[in-house]
């Protein structure tokens, strides 16, 4: 795992948390949901492609 997956994300949650208050405050709570909901789903493939990754490390290691 690198540790770059970890600063992406964290880039990516402190991205959103900003947008999200802009959002909020200029009274688009709608678009704010749909910012967080959107950044949800961006790191939940992240993570998905790298849990790919080690089944697939772990599939070759094993030589399944």
């Amino acid at each position: 795992m690198n540790v770059d997956l970890i600063f992406k994300i964290a880039a990516i949650g402190i991205l959103v948390s900003v947008l999200n208050q802009v959002l909020v405050r200029a009274g688009r709570d709608e678009q704010a949901t749909m910012v967080t909901l959107t950044a949800l789903v961006v790191v939940l493939m992240m993570v998905v492609q790298e849990i790919a990754r080690l089944f697939t490390m772990v599939k070759g290691l094993f030589g399944l």
